[in-house]
């Protein structure tokens, strides 16, 4: 088990690291401007990605950050659940559900329109839409052996994603303050357009606990999305040509959204020790802004030169896009 553990202490030891300069800069904000502008969560992923970004992160860290940026952050989404009652979604019912899987396949329909418009390749326009429209790299990551993708599109589509997420996270509560969005909106809102799970946390979390609920919700429901869309593509077959492949289930349903699920559904139920409610919510916390500060220390805001106009182009046409579709369902389900 020591054998197992060592590797990941040093990349543990960064992310936790760059987690509390986060924390100091929070602390040091409400000093000087009586209120903190940027959250912890945000500046863990800002400060990760300058440190990635301008000096040189050591190898021996690289499995502790992927292991911080994934396996904590799968455990905060887990225990999120305790803390998050179904009655948000399940006020609106079956038409938010139906809304959520329709604006998935509206978006991945428009997003693919805009690759080929602009003469991308098949293969990656097929990428970008799926990364677009349901969670960003994990999405990329599954699609990309059933369309059978090189692996150079699949580095591009992932580098500019990943880098485009970090941006929407940073200009989202701006926009809610714009706009003057309810909770429940921007909760939607965000867990509709905000590309990964960790992104939707650090996204809806500074505006307030509502949002956060509810933005987690309607995210979980759009990544058991892939399921079904890899599957479709799966049967499409490559283009038609060659084998049809098929993932394991788990792939496509993570064992954290279902712990997440399992949670939520006895917490609604009241079936969640109340004594257990408290520690899970700090617990939730602090794992996930140490896998904020891994996501950041993965992500070298330099990819955006080496993807490419157009593949930029795609992607920011298709995040408009998905903007616009989620505003759509806001409007027409008269989310207050």
């Amino acid at each position: 088990m020591n054998k197992n553990i060592t590797p990941l202490i040093p990349g543990i030891a960064m992310s936790a690291a760059v987690t509390f300069a986060a924390w100091l800069l929070e602390l040091a904000e409400i000093g000087i401007f009586g209120r903190a502008w940027l959250e912890s969560l945000v500046l863990a992923i800002l400060l990760g990605s300058l440190v990635r970004t301008f000096s040189t992160v050591p190898a021996r860290c690289e499995p502790g950050i992927r292991f911080s940026g994934k396996i904590l952050l799968e455990v905060a989404v887990l225990l999120l659940g305790a803390s998050v009652s179904a009655g948000a979604i399940l006020e609106h019912g079956l038409p938010l559900l139906g809304g959520i899987a329709l604006c998935v396949v509206l978006a991945i329909a428009f997003s693919y329109g805009v690759g080929k418009l602009l003469r991308l390749p098949h293969h990656m326009a097929v990428l970008i839409a799926c990364g677009n429209s349901i969670c960003g790299n994990s999405a990329i990551a599954a699609v990309a052996p059933v369309i059978d993708a090189d692996g150079k599109d699949v580095a591009s589509a992932i580098a500019f994603t990943a880098v485009l997420g970090v941006a929407v996270v940073l200009l989202l509560p701006l926009l809610d303050r714009a706009f003057g969005l309810s909770p429940l909106q921007y909760g939607v809102f965000a867990g509709m357009t905000v590309y990964a799970v960790p992104q939707v946390l650090a996204a809806a979390a500074p505006v307030s606990q509502a949002s956060l609920h509810i933005g987690t919700l309607v995210k979980l429901v759009r990544v058991l999305m892939l399921g079904p869309v890899v599957l479709v593509l799966s049967l499409l077959g490559r283009g038609g040509q060659g084998e049809r492949r098929a993932l394991p289930l788990s792939h496509l349903v993570p064992w954290f959204i279902v712990g997440f699920l399992v949670l939520m559904t006895l917490r609604s139920f009241d079936l969640v020790p109340h004594a257990l409610l408290a520690p899970a919510h700090v617990g939730a916390g602090w794992l996930t802004s140490m896998s904020m500060a891994a996501l950041g220390l993965g992500v070298d805001a330099r990819a955006v030169l080496r993807a490419g106009g157009r593949v930029s182009a795609v992607v920011v046409v298709s995040l408009v896009g998905l903007g616009l579709i989620s505003w759509g369902l806001i409007t027409v389900l008269a989310i207050h």
